[in-house]
């Protein structure tokens, strides 16, 4: 049910534990993704490999020092894995016990690695901790041996260090810096002054170790660089100052040969450093968002930025810019909702400051960012600027509504913006701006969803905290030299008792509009413009409203900031039902009668899926997550699911997508981790790549003849256990040998399967039986048959609604030639 919450970068002290596999050329990029781990190709940009089975955030990942083809994860679910991460397979699990905070390897220290745990009875303290990785032949096994290296250390992976070979590791936190001998259990801890003078700010932000000299870099908040030198005296340390960041630095990464110092922050530059000189660096600006985590291959010819907006930046070694990966943008604040593009099917909401990102969730890459605001976003605290804020799209995607707002809370300066697609351009293009469309924040807005008259009818309505809702509406553009032959213009504005207008929805058919002013809810003719009804539950205002649809399009539905569930009934103008409920969203699926309620109390969210026209959920999921979800959005499927369990029917054609507090990206899945994590598709693309052995060439040979030999229509089809595909034979031809376990323990589950059991009856006997029997079926005679027929009209027995009979000879003898057709063509569907 969980989607990325953000690509994380491993990082480590020094290579091989890197975020970019050994190999050279590096092909692969690995990196923590929510619960997963995620395999890119450095060439195609595409996610090779998705690897699932930790049961919470992945905190770390680090390369094996002794094999480069295996990979460790640590989450905060207390476990640690070993991957191989070319096939994907996890090799071992180590159950620590508890929360793992961060992962380190050390090519010296055999057998263990370094973890970050939280300090048992003590709230916000941390320690680095050495794990002895347990030897057993089981998969899953418990750690025993845990050795406390240091205390009191920072959470943050990148406040923790090794030096050169192993010998040493680094720890900063707040203004202090320690540094743990392993050899001779030593000790040392310095300090920085804790004054800020001259702007200037000690706080340490990263840390990071020279991969063969006895230096260490430090980060600071006030963006100054120090390289700390003979620090194995406590008196008579050293450290020099590089100084061109104005704000934190984010993080520091040495080259593999040490002569290069990488560092990024908030100003989206990448700076390099040579020779520990001021003068000497080398810049890589416009990257887009403030770096967050550097990382460099193995061989040096590669080096990763992780930036803030969930990018990935692939940097050549002479600071050229190479390939980027784009996730899911977090955005500061997602004041647009979730959207759905009705061409694409992509998930549309707030990207970079004043753009809209198009987010594919097939790919999980985002498909294009569209500039809104158009102008350029300044990164300082305090500075009022104008952000989206407002989102729709009409029914067939062809216009797009954007609503943009300035930071100022009593007098905001707002624009509404009409946009239409190009079909040539492949882009939407800006046809109208309207200066001040509401004289206060505009709270809603709906297009009039009609397929079939879109052009001819198409509709826009907002509404405003200045107490009234507007229509707006296509004219042709009567101006000559007009660049466009249409734009947009008020034809109404309606109000109800001055009160402010927060909701608006049109129903299925577009006849009427409904708007919320504060506890009412009105309806209004959308031909004439009359007011038809009025809605009122106070205490409380309306919160959200949506129309039913399909079978359900006489009712309407509405949430109450009070906790009140609420169905009016459009025909009878009169309340059906109502629930105490506190939602805080309520979601239509466009495609079906569904309607998704989502509440929070108790500081969880749970899922309440109805029908309009029964008061009584379909679905329930309590605790659904412990994040507050915002957000909700249906998403069309290409095509209908199968879906078994009449529980989870009303996700057959749509998928509901949530987004949480914290930028979480969820979602409902009828399907298990495996199906999700290897598509069909996929899977048999890597099944085709397999290397080809001498035995899978047997076996091929020999499951290519028995398939020639079901192809002969003279021959009857008998299924036998010989063709059913043999756990034992797959796991031998598609498990790496590397991992697979000793030829002994194998040999006799591969024999037994292959074995024929006893009671099973060949192809030429089931033929015969049934001739037989049909054969004996004839010799009896028709008077037997009345006979039987009568007794059997007598005898029928009623059992909960359930009818039983016995068969007459003579249908019995039909159902025997029933019997002998080949019905073997179903197995193929």
């Amino acid at each position: 049910r969980r989607c990325p919450r953000g690509l994380r970068l491993p990082r480590g002290a020094r290579a091989p534990s890197a975020g970019l596999t050994a190999f050279p050329p590096c092909r692969f990029l690995l990196c923590a993704s929510g619960d997963f781990v995620k395999v890119y190709s450095v060439s195609t940009e595409e996610t090779l490999r998705l690897m699932g089975g930790h049961a919470d955030l992945v905190t770390g990942i680090q390369l094996n020092p002794h094999n480069h083809m295996q990979l460790y994860s640590s989450s905060l679910d207390g476990t640690i894995k070993l991957w191989d991460f070319m096939d994907g397979i996890p090799i071992k699990t180590f159950t620590v016990g508890s929360k793992l905070l961060a992962l380190y390897t050390l090519a010296s220290a055999e057998d263990s690695v370094f973890v970050v745990i939280p300090k048992k009875g003590e709230r916000d303290t941390f320690q680095l901790v050495s794990v002895k990785l347990t030897k057993g032949a089981g998969q899953d096994l418990e750690v025993k041996e845990l050795s406390v290296i240091l205390a009191g250390v920072d959470a943050s992976m990148k406040h923790i260090a090794f030096g050169r070979g192993g010998e040493y590791v680094v720890s900063v936190k707040d203004v202090n810096l320690q540094v743990y001998f392993f050899k001779r259990r030593l000790l040392n801890r310095f300090s920085l002054s804790t004054v800020k003078t001259k702007g200037g700010d000690n706080r340490f932000s990263c840390v990071v170790c020279h991969p063969t000299e006895d230096c260490i870099a430090t980060g600071h908040a006030d963006g100054k660089i120090r390289l700390w030198r003979n620090f194995h005296h406590r008196k008579e340390y050293t450290y020099s100052t590089l100084h061109w960041h104005h704000d934190t630095v984010m993080d520091l990464a040495f080259s593999m040969e040490g002569t290069r110092l990488l560092s990024g922050g908030v100003e989206s530059v990448l700076v390099q450093w040579h020779n520990e000189s001021s003068w000497q660096k080398d810049f890589l600006p416009r990257l887009g968002s403030p770096i967050e985590y550097i990382s460099l291959s193995s061989d040096g010819a590669l080096c990763c930025t992780l930036h803030t907006d969930n990018r990935i930046t692939i940097i050549n070694s002479n600071l050229r810019f190479s390939r980027s990966i784009q996730g899911l943008i977090k955005s500061r604040d997602v004041k647009t909702g979730l959207v759905v593009d009705p061409r694409t099917k992509a998930l549309v909401l707030n990207g970079e400051p004043g753009h809209l990102q198009f987010y594919s969730l097939q790919s999980d890459q985002q498909l294009f960012s569209l500039d809104i605001v158009q102008r350029q976003y300044i990164h300082q605290a305090g500075l009022k600027q104008s952000d989206l804020v407002k989102v729709a799209f009409s029914a067939q995607g062809t216009w797009l509504a954007t609503v943009e707002e300035s930071e100022e809370i009593n007098d905001p300066e707002l624009q509404l913006k009409l946009w239409f697609y190009d079909e040539e351009t492949q882009s939407f293009k800006l046809n109208t701006r309207i200066n001040t469309p509401h004289d206060n924040h505009i709270t809603d807005m709906c297009f009039r969803d009609m397929d079939e008259l879109e052009h001819d009818s198409l509709i826009l309505v907002t509404t405003g905290r200045d107490c009234v809702f507007k229509v707006w509406v296509m004219v042709e553009d009567t101006d000559p030299e007009a660049q466009q032959s249409v734009s947009w213009s008020c034809d109404f504005v309606g109000s109800y008792h001055n009160y402010q207008a927060t909701n608006c929805c049109f129903s299925e058919d577009g006849s009427l509009l409904a708007v919320s002013f504060e506890e009412t809810v009105t309806v209004w003719d959308s031909l004439t413009w009359d007011l038809k009804c009025t809605f009122c539950h106070p205490p409380g205002n309306i919160r959200n409203i949506c129309f039913g649809r399909l079978t359900c399009s006489k009712y309407l539905v509405g949430a109450t900031d009070y906790g009140f569930l609420c169905c009016w009934n459009l025909l009878t103008c009169a309340l059906e039902w109502s629930a105490h409920l506190n939602v805080v969203i309520l979601q239509p699926d466009p495609l079906s009668e569904h309607i998704a309620a989502v509440s929070w109390l108790s500081k969880e969210s749970s899922l309440f899926v109805f029908k309009p026209n029964e008061p009584r959920p379909i679905y329930i999921q309590r605790n659904l997550c412990k994040e507050k979800i915002l957000l909700a959005a249906f998403v069309p499927r290409d095509e209908p699911e199968m879906i078994s369990s009449e529980r989870y029917l009303w996700l057959r054609r749509s998928q509901l997508f949530f987004l949480t507090d914290t930028q979480e990206l969820m979602t409902l899945s009828t399907k298990s981790l495996e199906e999700r994590l290897t598509p069909s598709s996929k899977q048999l693309a890597v099944e085709e790549s397999l290397p080809v052995t001498p035995f899978s060439l047997l076996l091929g040979k020999h499951r290519h003849q028995q398939a020639q030999e079901d192809k002969d229509p003279g021959k009857p089809v008998v299924h036998n256990k010989q063709e059913q595909a043999s756990p034992a034979v797959k796991e031998l031809l598609h498990t790496p040998a590397h991992v697979l376990p000793s030829a002994s323990f194998l040999c006799t589950i591969f024999i037994n399967s292959l074995l024929i059991s006893k009671e099973s009856k060949s192809a030429e006997e089931i033929v015969d039986e049934v001739e037989m029997e049909s054969e004996k079926a004839e010799d009896d005679s028709d008077e037997e048959d009345v006979t039987e027929m009568e007794q059997e009209d007598t005898g029928h027995v009623e059992l909960l609604g359930e009818t039983t009979c016995k068969l007459s000879k003579s249908q019995e003898k039909e159902l025997r030639k029933i019997r002998k057709t080949d019905y073997s063509w179903i197995s193929a569907f």
